[in-house]
């Protein structure tokens, strides 16, 4: 497939080259696969989402536009918010935020609003603070985390040979789901240097171990408050250690490679505390 820095976006995706059989594609393999083909016929990104719109965006007054229909200098999430027109490129990337768009409205509604609330109050600077930060983190690389509490200490300490070694058995009681499109678009290829940022649930005390939120769109949503994510609530998570997300990763060796599966820092990554 062929990519391009044209902020237009990729004429020539190659729209059948998405395995949506990989995990991280395949909750969105429903209406991904079925837009996919037809944008294999001709048509633009915008269009095919827009065919696809679920009820809830469609009770929002939401759709997708071309990229064109921006208003130069004007802030694409403030646009979003005003307009309820997501602007949108002909490439994967923006494909892929579609399909988030279509599966989670709930989560990405609530994202776009977190952002034009700042914008709105601080206008756009040269920096977004902690909030717009936290926010655009997730919405490209973000993803959520349902696993079993031994799990929770290894991937908080990145002792990657507990995490994806010792207890890999738990992995099949875990739930993971991507949400970032642009870790999606980074996996198009194969690679073993992807790394999610995991959302964490909002602390009840100092001592909680099981950082879980469900991989729903009302779960996620929900956990997205001001507070919670001014705190930087996320802990780094390689996809390529997970078990079944890599053809690798069976022999405990693989992760030896600490350009990928980098140890833990002192106190790099200390259990919130609750601020209520």
């Amino acid at each position: 497939m062929v990519f391009s820095a044209d902020p237009a976006g990729v004429k020539d995706a190659d729209w059948q080259s998405v395995d949506w059989s990989k995990p991280w594609l395949a909750p969105l393999r429903a209406r991904g696969e079925g837009l996919a083909a037809q944008l294999l016929q001709g048509g633009a990104v915008h269009a095919a989402l827009n065919s696809a719109l679920p009820p809830t965006l469609q009770a929002q007054g939401l759709s997708f536009v071309s990229q064109a229909d921006l208003p130069a200098g004007m802030a694409y999430e403030a646009f979003i918010a005003a307009r309820r027109r997501v602007p949108t490129r002909h490439n994967f990337h923006d494909f892929f935020n579609g399909l988030v768009w279509l599966h989670y409205p709930h989560t990405k509604l609530r994202l776009n609003a977190l952002q034009a609330e700042v914008i709105a109050a601080q206008g756009v600077g040269a920096r977004r603070g902690p909030v717009r930060d936290a926010a655009t983190l997730f919405d490209e690389s973000g993803a959520v985390l349902q696993a079993p509490e031994p799990l929770w200490h290894a991937l908080l300490a990145r002792d990657w040979q507990s995490l994806f070694i010792t207890h890999r058995a738990l992995w099949q009681q875990a739930r993971l789901l991507v949400f970032g499109h642009a870790v999606m678009e980074k996996l198009l290829v194969d690679r073993m240097d992807v790394t999610v940022h995991v959302l964490l649930a909002p602390a009840l005390t100092s001592s909680q171990i099981d950082r879980s939120i469900a991989p729903d769109d009302a779960a996620m949503a929900a956990a997205f408050t001001r507070e919670h994510l001014a705190h930087k609530p996320f802990t780094p998570l390689p996809l390529s250690g997970v078990p079944g997300w890599h053809a690798g990763n069976t022999q405990a060796h693989f992760y030896a490679n600490q350009a990928v599966f980098r140890p833990a820092r002192q106190a790099h990554f200390p259990i919130e505390k609750s601020t209520t």
